[in-house]
């Protein structure tokens, strides 16, 4: 499995932002997906900011929530990420995911920069 995620970029506080992420792999119907995030000054940590499962179901932190929206594609297996009123503590490393049956994979990040 090989993931790929594009769209990061410089974004001003309050504007949105899309990013992608291109699946390349078995069956991508079959995996859920997750966004997850590394900011400045949790170099060692992830957060979740949104799961779709492959029944389509989603999930966000409440840090997030009402803000962002994930969606997938399973024709094209791509999983997208709806970012919206963005703040500078949003800004980051995004990475997809994917898990199937205790397999994990993970793609190159992309980085989101909001200014103030």
């Amino acid at each position: 499995v090989q993931l790929q995620a594009s769209g990061g970029g410089l974004v001003q506080a309050g504007g949105s932002r899309r990013l992608s992420c291109s699946f390349s792999g078995p069956n991508f119907s079959d995996w859920e997906m997750f966004w997850y995030r590394r900011t400045p000054g949790s170099e060692r940590t992830l957060s979740a900011v949104a799961t779709i499962n492959s029944g389509g179901a989603t999930k966000y932190p409440q840090s997030v929530r009402g803000r962002f929206t994930v969606s997938r594609d399973d024709a094209r297996n791509t999983v997208d990420l709806q970012m919206t009123n963005l703040t500078p503590e949003d800004s980051g490393v995004y990475y997809c995911g994917a898990q199937r049956r205790g397999e994990n994979y993970w793609g190159q990040g992309t980085q989101v920069t909001v200014s103030s």
